[in-house]
């Protein structure tokens, strides 16, 4: 399902219904597929780069942010306790069983401000697992999910900081550091950005004013 699929951060789709139909293909051995929008809705761009899944985005001039000038930012009023943050590393980690069996996959999960984390998944590449928890948000009518939070296992990107702006996340809550791209993003959206969160510490890179 949808649930496990990429939500494309650079494309109009922004709820379920923004998507007609989605169609597997196999073609020369390579999956494959079409996706239909609904009208209006603008597809992703075509890329005239590539980005691997190691450093990602080295330069903010290659970035057309245009698509993001019409995302929701976090609900007015919305807060949310550093414990809290603190605390969603662990609880993730609880709930990874691929990296219980492997050692060796990201997890992605989306919490609301108390903590509760509503969906956990994983993957290799921890772009796609923040791909997963989109993907299960936009078909479970949670996007724009501006009263929730992205909490990631890894580094913060600036992809990934553009994704959490696409979905509309309050914030974003790392095991480690992000970028300066990522931050510079995080403080023009008004995003929450935590890093280095854990042991009980935390670095608050963006969005202070949502601490309670």
């Amino acid at each position: 399902g949808l649930d496990d699929q990429p939500s494309d951060g650079e494309s109009g789709v922004r709820r379920a219904a923004d998507v007609r139909t989605v169609r597997a293909c196999w073609q020369d051995d390579t999956d494959r597929v079409q996706v239909d929008l609904a009208d209006g809705v603008a597809p992703p761009r075509p890329r005239a780069f590539l980005t691997g899944s190691a450093c990602g985005i080295c330069s903010a001039d290659i970035v057309d942010l245009t698509p993001l000038q019409w995302c929701p930012s976090r609900s007015p009023g919305w807060s949310v306790r550093r414990d809290v943050l603190a605390g969603l590393p662990a609880r993730m980690r609880d709930r990874q069983q691929a990296f219980d069996r492997t050692g060796g996959v990201h997890a992605a999960a989306l919490s609301d401000g108390a903590g509760n984390l509503l969906v956990v998944r994983e993957d290799v590449g921890r772009h796609n697992a923040v791909d997963k928890v989109a993907g299960y948000a936009l078909m479970n009518g949670l996007l724009p999910a501006t009263d929730r939070l992205l909490v990631v296992s890894g580094r913060v990107s600036f992809e990934i900081v553009q994704k959490a702006v696409a979905a509309g996340y309050a914030g974003i809550v790392a095991v480690s550091a992000p970028s300066s791209l990522a931050v510079d993003l995080a403080r023009s959206y008004g995003l929450l950005l935590a890093g280095m969160v854990r042991g009980g510490g935390m670095n608050v890179y963006a969005g202070e004013d949502a601490l309670a």
